[in-house]
């Protein structure tokens, strides 16, 4: 990984092109703080985060249930279980309400 501060971008901004060009990934600093990361955009960044970000968004919006959502992305359900998770949207939906309903009928 190469690191670039923004001073050396504004002189020479083929250091960065040629890092992307290069597949590598880059961080920016300023003050020798890190205020960004630069990455190539290659195939697999393309097809598989928009596929991830579209199937997510399809399993939040309920087009999909979790069972198609890690099929889709041919990975295992605790792995999509994650995924969700670390995008904070809930992995079950539950109404406690309807179980107190239910309980009240009796």
């Amino acid at each position: 990984m190469q690191t670039i501060g923004i001073k050396d971008l504004q002189l020479n901004p083929a250091i960065l092109t040629n890092s992307l060009q290069n597949d590598e990934y880059t961080m920016i600093t300023k003050h020798s703080k890190p205020i960004g990361m630069a990455l190539s955009f290659n195939n697999a960044i393309i097809s598989d985060g928009l596929k991830t970000a579209l199937m997510v968004d399809a399993y939040k919006k309920g087009y999909i249930s979790l069972g198609q959502l890690a099929k889709s992305l041919d990975i295992p359900h605790k792995k999509a279980m994650k995924i969700l998770s670390l995008m904070k949207i809930d992995v079950i939906d539950y109404d406690f309400k309807d179980d107190v309903k239910f309980l009240d009928s009796f």
